[in-house]
């Protein structure tokens, strides 16, 4: 079995690093972004009672990209999030990067989800 790249190793610390720091409860859930190189994914968990809230990325039906490897399709997962989570009933969230930079499509998706209506 091949070892995990030095890049996927340095992600991997980031990670746990900004974890220790974030929990999502009931009253603030936690949004995790996932990204790959050829789809993005947004879940909005709620770490107390181990639940996902509200998802979406580029593969569910309903999402209006048709290629999720680029910032218009961070913006359209960001939209769909947003309004999953008003429907969820959520309207603040704590924002988890998943060890990755604040810049691009993980950008991208916070802003279009800041524009739905979540606050983080």
């Amino acid at each position: 079995m091949a070892q995990p790249s030095r890049k996927l190793k340095l992600r991997r610390r980031r990670k746990v690093s900004i974890r220790k720091h974030l929990r999502g409860t009931q009253a603030r859930p936690r949004l995790s972004v996932f990204r790959s190189a050829k789809h993005i994914y947004a879940q909005i968990i709620d770490d107390d009672s181990g639940c996902t809230l509200a998802s979406a990325s580029t593969q569910s039906s309903d999402c209006e990209a048709s290629y999720g490897g680029n910032a218009e399709a961070a913006k359209a997962v960001g939209k769909l999030i947003g309004e999953r989570a008003k429907a969820a009933g959520v309207d603040t969230v704590v924002f988890d990067r998943n060890g990755y930079l604040y810049h691009g499509r993980v950008k991208a998706l916070a802003d279009a989800a800041r524009e739905a209506g979540l606050n983080f």
